[in-house]
């Protein structure tokens, strides 16, 4: 079975390389056919423009009447990074979230060629937030969801990427439901290495969003030199001038990383879904619900001297466990996989990712005894294994990994019944 399933896999493997060899870096991306859609901008070149060309691709999900929110997952600087985001939304996991609160999930790529200033993009008022805007309004024609240019926005983003959703906050916090930034922070001040930039202002309305700092201890924390060591400093006067103003902002370390972002989505995930929870209205054109110890079960917690502040005792408990080594417990098994077809000796099926824990892989059973596992080896180039992989910047590896198997050695003239199940990144089953 093993060898049958690595035939299969390698003239996929080498098609994509030799793609990659004769193309551009932002020229190979899963195609996006609904509930798919992507528009592309090419680069501007009036002033306040931005300069960079980019693709939105957005998925929608099936049988939503209208949209409450978008989840946006930003990439960050440089072309790996830049390729990374080609295919965020596509992101089972992510996706999880997103259908669970009837939100979009959004997935920008910049096209920044090499060797040049990553802040052209992401510091918003360089033209990316406009574009992003412009963006919203043209997929909600595409999709037919026009409420999209209305409805809030949740941004994760990394590196370059958290500079970008951190601007975005402080530009239009009344847009913003919640913001997790990954090794990345807006500045707050004027920088001695980047005396360009020009530091961003606190609107009140700011400090009433939920805010998760989050880095790699070798960012700063532990490691105090090296290419990321200025990340925590950063974070540090980020989150000590937002704490001061009694702002709704929290930090978590994660004891394993660098730059790169590992399991930080085993706690974002569920962090962005209780801070959604409780912010999103429950009525189409209102305002976001404000979040008060009176409304909810959010609180503060202290840690060396600072006020963490939390959405729930539950969002605590994981926030615990990720920072001493992000091993997050989870008691719930993933959904169960649906809509198995077979076709002669192929079968496919679809399934959603558990919210708490993902999609790790599938085990196929032939009358009722297991058969083979997809994929048939982990991957895991980053945090823990994955169905679909990891890349550095959170998003699945290309080409996309398919719900698919062959059975190599059905017995003939027998009709054979088989079954699926889904298994999450702790162990855990699919009944």
């Amino acid at each position: 079975m093993k060898l049958r399933l690595f035939l299969i896999a390698i003239p996929l493997i080498i098609a994509q390389i030799g793609a990659q060899e004769t193309k551009g870096p932002y020229e190979v991306f899963p195609p996006a056919t609904p509930p798919y859609f992507r528009i592309r901008y090419e680069a501007g070149v009036k002033p306040q423009q931005l300069k960079f060309a980019v693709k939105y691709t957005i998925w929608i999900p099936p049988n939503v009447k209208t949209l409450r929110g978008i989840v946006v997952h930003q990439h960050g600087c440089g072309i790996g990074s830049c390729k990374s985001g080609l295919t965020g939304a596509y992101d089972l996991h992510w996706q999880a979230l997103a259908r669970k609160h009837d939100c979009a999930l959004m997935a920008p790529s910049y096209e920044q060629p090499k060797d040049t200033d990553c802040q052209l993009w992401c510091d918003p008022r360089n033209g990316s937030g406009s574009r992003f805007q412009q963006a919203l309004v043209d997929l909600g024609k595409k999709s037919d969801h026009l409420e999209l240019s209305r409805i809030p926005w949740a941004l994760w983003g990394h590196s370059g990427g958290g500079h970008w959703a951190g601007g975005m906050l402080m530009l239009h916090p009344e847009k913003v439901a919640a913001v997790w930034l990954r090794s990345g922070v807006p500045y707050l001040k004027e920088s001695l290495d980047r005396p360009s930039i020009k530091p961003h202002k606190i609107p009140e309305a700011a400090l009433t969003v939920p805010i998760m700092c989050n880095l790699g201890t070798k960012e700063g924390v532990t490691v105090k030199t090296g290419r990321f060591s200025r990340v925590w400093p950063a974070n540090e006067v980020f989150f000590d001038t937002l704490s001061k103003k009694n702002g709704q902002i929290a930090y978590a370390v994660d004891p394993l990383t660098s730059h790169e972002c590992g399991n930080q989505r085993y706690l974002a995930i569920p962090w962005f879904d209780s801070c959604l929870d409780l912010r999103l209205p429950r009525a189409p054109n209102t305002q976001l619900v404000k979040i008060t110890s009176k409304n909810s079960g959010s609180f503060r917690h202290q840690i060396d001297g600072r006020n963490i502040w939390l959405p729930s005792p539950r969002i605590k408990k994981m926030w615990l466990a990720y920072i001493k080594n992000t091993a997050i417990p989870d008691q719930t098994p993933p959904p169960l996989p649906t809509d198995l077809r077979v076709n002669g000796t192929t079968l496919t099926w679809t399934a959603t990712a558990d919210l708490e824990s993902g999609l790790a892989h599938f085990i196929i059973f032939r009358d009722d005894k297991p058969i083979a596992t997809i994929p048939d080896e982990p991957l895991t180039r980053f945090g823990r294994p994955l169905f679909q992989g990891l890349q550095y910047s959170d998003t699945p590896q290309q080409p996309l990994s398919k719900m698919i198997f062959i059975d190599p050695q059905p017995t003939p003239g027998t009709q054979h019944k088989y079954h699926v199940i889904a298994v999450n990144t702790v162990g855990l089953k699919s009944q």
